[in-house]
């Protein structure tokens, strides 16, 4: 296989003083133990370990009151490496200057995650954040929770249905540990997917079944960090039953397409 720049479309990065409270609820939350530190500097030395050409990076805003800030936070950190995504609030009431003020930041797309931040993917509170968001940026949304229907991959299809030209990024192959809801529900429908926090749980067999009825030019590679490094979601990733020219779509070509990202630089 030729050499490709890779791009990991989903990685999670928190402030230094809060990485190790943030990371630590996050294992008690999912059950299961973390392999990074969700530090930049990590990040930085996991990326340039597995030479990894683009990461998007992004956090998520449990309270209105957190969203300038972390879009700011997320801003300052973005340079020839590292993409950034803003975040917004179901309750944020300048949904719409503040959408704009992501857009002005260079920020290339908004993050959701429902089961934290309290809303369902097709709750009414967020049909006019869809509809400021639609035609201006990528969307991605966390998907899948054994304990919540809020981000239940039904919920998003009907969403998808309502604003048909909303760009969505489904994580998680469509849903963390619903992938057979999943697979009813978004597989092969208009979205893309991203691979993030699918290959620890699901055979390589499973996975590349998924992907390839979904349609391998609609698949991003995603890590999930800090739940894990560069060079072991790779790993799980070379053992999708995947053919070469597929591989490099979903760890290169499709991202680049989408976020208009120059492979010369």
């Amino acid at each position: 296989m030729k050499e490709i720049k890779i791009i990991d479309c989903h990685a999670h990065v928190f402030p230094d003083s809060i990485a190790e409270k943030a990371v630590k609820n996050l294992e008690n939350y999912y059950k299961m133990p973390w392999s990074g530190n969700g530090t930049v500097g990590q990040l930085k030395e996991s990326i340039k370990n597995s030479n990894i050409f683009r990461v998007i990076v992004f956090s998520t805003a449990t309270k209105p009151s957190q969203v300038r800030s972390i879009n700011s936070y997320i801003a300052g950190l973005c340079d020839d490496r590292i993409i950034g995504f803003g975040t917004i609030h179901p309750e944020y009431r300048d949904y719409k200057g503040e959408i704009g003020r992501i857009m002005s930041l260079g920020l290339l797309g908004i993050k959701l995650h429902p089961d934290f931040q309290g809303f369902a993917i097709d709750d009414k509170r967020m049909l006019p954040i869809y509809s400021e968001i639609e035609g201006k940026m990528p969307v991605l949304i966390h998907m899948g929770d054994e304990n919540s229907d809020n981000s239940s991959p039904q919920r998003l299809s009907r969403v998808i249905e309502m604003f048909p030209g909303l760009v969505v990024i489904a994580s998680h192959l469509g849903g963390y540990m619903r992938w057979d809801e999943a697979e009813k529900y978004l597989i092969g429908k208009k979205i893309y997917l991203d691979t993030s926090s699918t290959l620890c749980k699901l055979s390589p067999q499973r996975a590349g079944e998924l992907i390839l009825a979904h349609g391998t030019e609609k698949v991003l590679f995603g890590t999930d960090y800090p739940a894990r490094l560069h060079a072991q979601e790779l790993e799980s990733f070379m053992k999708i039953p995947l053919s070469n020219e597929d591989r490099a779509k979903i760890l290169s070509e499709n991202a680049m397409k989408l976020f208009n990202i120059n492979n010369t630089s």
